[in-house]
């Protein structure tokens, strides 16, 4: 979803709304709004990305940690468990545009949307720096690990115990069971850390959707083959079991894969978190036509978040400025600064 509308505004794709608008009621709302763009339809939903947290059971309970259900909680577990081993983190810090974007999205901000013709970009929203100076807090302490999730240096801290739980999205399950293999049984998921006690608003980061190329020589064929990959049963079980998607399609919310219990997990059905992450998400997100330099520019400034050269807080900032110059740049009307 995230990078449609950079592909849709550089006109590298087919607007098919006249083979799929009667696909719409086949999927979850909101994810039809995140393949369309000023009443064209540019791709098919696939997937959403519900958050959760995936943490090491047996080892929150050897240190004596409880699974937190407010961030407060998740900074005093953070404390906790680096006081009693210094080597250990309980988790990593948000080290790109999607793993912060998907924490600010729990927290209801906006970086995107649109008025008329108009663009506005509010990437250091109010919503979002709470989030950054919350990381910025934990980074100063060295309570959380600045490295990059799902990448081979955590995938290392993961299969020694040095990181023993992650904030990620449904797809991470599959991740984590093929690259941390000797840990199995041992992991379970829990809900995200909430900002309020009591409240229950997850974040999103990923989903997907399959689009059509301008000049495809057989659009209206390719629209069928994208609405029957996301909504046939077989397809939809296929890519539960294969890739650790949570279907857009609303009769794969029904899919049996998802009523299964994981091994990985210690035979928990993990789905059952995910299925109430997804339906607690906010559904108004939008994203923005230049996502490919939020991305570059997020991944610049937060990996050195942390180490006294730049702060999460500060990357807000730096690509809201960045970003805004980018618009203008493609000719696109904007508000923000």
């Amino acid at each position: 979803y995230e990078t449609l509308p950079t592909f849709a505004a550089g006109d590298e794709l087919q607007d098919i709304s006249q083979y799929a608008n009667g696909a719409k009621s086949q999927f979850v709302p909101w994810t039809w709004n995140q393949v369309s763009l000023q009443g064209q339809v540019f791709g098919i939903p696939v997937d959403t990305g519900p958050e959760a947290l995936f943490y090491r059971k047996d080892l929150y309970t050897k240190y004596g940690l409880a699974v937190p259900k407010t961030w407060d909680e998740f900074a005093a577990d953070a404390k906790k468990l680096h006081t009693a081993d210094p080597g250990a983190y309980l988790s990593t810090s948000p080290q790109d545009a999607y793993e912060l974007s998907g924490l600010a999205w729990q927290n209801g901000a906006h970086w995107f949307g649109t008025s008329g013709n108009q663009w506005k970009v509010t990437i250091n929203d109010a919503a979002s720096k709470k989030v950054a100076q919350y990381w910025d807090g934990l980074l100063s302490q060295k309570l959380v690990k600045n490295e990059p999730s799902w990448d081979t240096a955590v995938f290392a801290d993961l299969n020694s115990s040095k990181v023993i739980s992650l904030i990620g999205a449904v797809w991470g399950a599959s991740l984590l069971s093929s690259n941390v293999p000797n840990t199995s049984g041992k992991w379970a998921v829990a809900p995200m850390p909430q900002w309020t006690a009591g409240a229950d608003v997850a974040g999103n980061q990923g989903g997907s959707s399959t689009a059509v190329l301008k000049g495809c020589a057989n659009p209206q064929q390719a629209e069928q083959f994208a609405q029957w990959m996301s909504t046939d049963s077989g397809s939809v079980t296929n890519l539960i079991k294969n890739t650790g998607i949570y279907p857009a399609a609303t009769s794969g919310l029904s899919n049996p894969e998802l009523s299964k219990p994981s091994p990985y997990f210690g035979n928990q059905n993990i789905y059952d978190v995910f299925k109430d992450a997804a339906t607690h998400t906010n559904t108004d997100w939008q994203w923005g036509p230049t996502m490919d330099q939020v991305e570059s520019d997020f991944t610049d400034a937060l990996k050195t978040a942390g180490n006294g050269s730049s702060t999460v807080t500060g990357s807000l900032d730096t690509v809201q400025t960045k970003t805004v110059a980018a618009l203008k740049n493609q000719g696109l009307q904007v508000s923000g600064s």
